[in-house]
């Protein structure tokens, strides 16, 4: 893992506070059911590709996505039917994890941050698994993710990873 995803416990507290608001507002647009979004624009080649997967780490995420994650998400990534429907709560079914849903669209450490520690906003329902996932396990489930992303996605999440381990402003 590059030297760059070594996220301050003062960050994580505020992407955690951040990450609610911005992941509504992307699954508003990512559940619309439009054909692109604007995040399709904003897909640069300009940054250095993505590293390399350790086929250790995509491995164990295997394994791990199918012992905690597959039950909702689905074993082949594929979401919940119908999930970009609402639930009568308001709230959207669990999304794919594949190309065609949205976890690509997220950085790394937003990622992390809401499979360890979930969430429970309007449109969002994810249960925390923290008490359950390392950090590394959660990263290596992020991995198998990945492997299963096209190239397109992948330099798109990465480019995003990239921007958002950039320092934050005092």
């Amino acid at each position: 893992m590059p030297a760059a995803m070594n996220i301050p416990t003062a960050r994580i507290s505020a992407l955690s506070r951040s990450a609610a608001s911005f992941l509504a507002l992307l699954l508003l647009g990512a559940c619309s059911g439009q054909a692109s979004t604007p995040l399709d624009t904003y897909l640069t080649t300009e940054g250095p590709p993505p590293p390399d997967l350790d086929p250790a780490a995509v491995e164990a995420g295997t394994a791990l996505y199918q012992a905690h994650c597959a039950s909702c998400h689905g074993a082949d990534l594929s979401g919940a039917p119908n999930w970009q429907t609402p639930n009568p709560d308001g709230s959207y079914p669990p999304p794919p994890q594949d190309s065609s849903g949205h976890t690509w669209h997220h950085s790394d450490q937003l990622l992390l941050a809401l499979i360890r520690d979930g969430s429970d906003f309007e449109q969002s329902r994810m249960p925390a698994f923290g008490d359950r996932l390392t950090d590394e396990e959660i990263l290596s489930i992020l991995d198998f993710f990945k492997s299963e992303w096209g190239e397109r996605e992948r330099n798109f999440q990465w480019d995003i990873t990239m921007r958002d381990a950039e320092p934050l402003a005092e």
